[in-house]
């Protein structure tokens, strides 16, 4: 698909078919067919292949070729079955316009053009609109963070709280999945921070050799500084992840335990009636109390008091 968008009234406006290019600001290619990227060649920018863009090799995601630059970073999105993904959304910058490159659907693609005139850089021009872009990604990976910690605050209330009793096995298991989940979550959310930090430092590098760069090096330091702040928040909640994976597994093994020590308490408290009926169901000629009226009742309540007994001693050494 091809979405092109030019500067109208101080906003972003999408180009109806029959689009003419050469008019746009913005060019967004999403899943783009062979015919949309011949098109975008003939304006003098190569679009990379899928295989290109995930290539990791540094080089190959952030380069200048030709006065125009190429910027690779990784996103998390949503893939064509609307499974959570992350995937490389190429960003190529030249003088005249910009062009996305992306195979997957991340939120802030969707939600920009509407919004573009409300960013704090603006959408006059390629560079201002690469920024907003990257503004509003950063908007939305802070959005992304705010949910992982909201999902260990639930994970915390089902493993800490115990207001009926301790959590059951199948609550515990469910807070160890949605941990599992949002540390994936996190893990999209970092190497996104990342990658969006390498571009934008890679772009602020060129800002002398742009016209207005000038008045965008605040806007690029500010941006810095919101990705930077969100990494540490990021650890933060790596930290969260770890201590609320090891207090759940914590939880599940005192389950476990609790179980295992009843099964042997029952276990230990059968162990003295089995020996007296062990004892007393053995087949030798010379045993006298096979012989007493009041045998079978003895026999009953050596294994009843044996038991009580021994049910009495664990109490009296606290293990029960």
């Amino acid at each position: 698909m091809q979405f092109a968008y030019i500067p109208r009234a101080g906003r972003l406006e999408r180009i109806l078919p029959p689009v003419m290019l050469t008019e746009a600001l913005w060019i967004d290619l999403y899943r783009p067919l062979p015919t949309q990227v011949a098109d975008v060649a003939a304006l003098g920018l190569t679009v990379p292949t899928l295989a290109d863009m995930e290539e990791i090799e540094i080089s190959n995601r952030l380069y200048r070729e030709a006065g125009v630059d190429y910027m690779t970073v990784v996103l998390p999105g949503l893939s064509q079955s609307k499974e959570p993904q992350s995937g490389p959304v190429t960003f190529i910058l030249s003088p005249e316009r910009l062009v996305t490159v992306r195979h997957h659907a991340p939120r802030p693609f969707e939600t920009y053009p509407e919004r573009a005139d409300k960013s704090g850089p603006g959408c006059d021009r390629p560079e201002r609109v690469f920024l907003g872009l990257i503004e509003e990604i950063i908007g939305r990976l802070a959005d992304l963070l705010e949910g992982v910690g909201r999902g260990l605050d639930q994970v915390a209330g089902s493993v800490y709280r115990r207001a009926h009793g301790p959590a059951r096995p199948d609550v515990l298991q469910m807070a160890l999945e949605q941990a599992g989940q949002e540390g994936e979550l996190l893990g999209r959310v970092r190497l996104a921070l990342l990658t969006v930090e390498r571009a934008v430092s890679f772009f602020g590098q060129t800002l002398a050799e742009r016209e207005g760069g000038g008045a965008l090096r605040p806007v690029v330091k500010g941006l810095m500084r919101d990705i930077q702040a969100l990494e540490v928040h990021a650890d933060f909640l790596a930290a969260r992840v770890a201590l609320a994976s090891d207090a759940t597994l914590g939880m599940i093994n005192l389950a476990q335990n609790a179980t295992v020590r009843i099964v042997s308490v029952v276990a230990a408290l059968f162990l003295p009636p089995t020996l007296i009926a062990s004892i007393y169901g053995m087949n030798f000629v010379h045993m006298p109390e096979l012989a007493l009226s009041f045998g079978y009742p003895l026999a009953l309540g050596l294994m009843l008091l044996s038991a009580l007994g021994t049910y009495l001693f664990f109490k009296w050494k606290r293990w029960l």
